[in-house]
């Protein structure tokens, strides 16, 4: 799940009654997130490298951060599309340093260049990088029950071997917790607990398209 200053250990219960994981707060835009996108599934190979990038600028920074920044940093770095963040030349990384509206870290930036072109990579090794990534959770996603965010964990052997595979391609960023934060919220796990109103209905999405 998320992690960072505003991260709850307790459920709560919103306005509308209804009760959620206790990381998501009140903000509308992060209760929204929670409720329509976190633990969904995702099979899309762009949209996976979108969610694994922005989960590595999130590092050192809270969840709400990126998600306010979200279109900013889709447009620009041209929708997240790997080929052309893989082309991206030392004019095209300065600009982005200049750009206010995404997380200016050097680092972070220029390893989105990196792993773009481990993308590629692996989409012409392996065919699939949703396949590629799957394939550590046995392509489905894993149901846990935790009754209280404190059982949740941090990393698995699963975010352990994923985050091994990706640096052994080039990747950056992709240490085993943000990597099972990144698991957590493309679906591969459902870390919602037992208390909160989107565990079952999680639960009951369609596993594969």
């Amino acid at each position: 799940m998320p992690v960072g200053p505003e991260d709850d250990r307790r459920d709560l219960i919103g306005a509308d009654g209804k009760c959620r994981c206790g990381w998501c707060g009140t903000d509308p835009l992060y209760m929204a997130y929670h409720d329509t996108e976190w633990g969904v599934p995702e099979w899309d190979d762009r949209a996976l490298f979108e969610k694994l990038i922005l989960d590595g600028f999130q590092a050192g920074l809270s969840w709400i951060t990126i998600l306010r920044k979200r279109d900013n940093f889709r447009a620009a770095f041209d929708g997240f599309d790997p080929h052309k963040i893989a082309r991206y030349d030392r004019r095209k990384l300065d600009r982005l340093m200049q750009d206010a509206g995404i997380v200016r870290n050097r680092a972070k930036i220029e390893g989105s260049v990196l792993n773009a072109r481990g993308w590629l990579e692996i989409q012409e090794q392996e065919g699939s990088f949703s396949d590629f990534l799957w394939d550590f959770v046995g392509g489905k996603p894993k149901r846990n029950s935790w009754t209280a965010l404190h059982q949740v964990p941090v990393e698995s052997p699963e975010s352990q071997a994923m985050s091994k595979a990706l640096k052994k391609r080039g990747f950056t960023f992709v240490g085993p917790t943000i990597v099972y934060a990144f698991m957590q919220a493309v679906g591969m796990v459902n870390d919602h607990t037992l208390g909160c109103h989107r565990h079952a209905q999680v639960n009951k999405l369609k596993r594969r398209p």
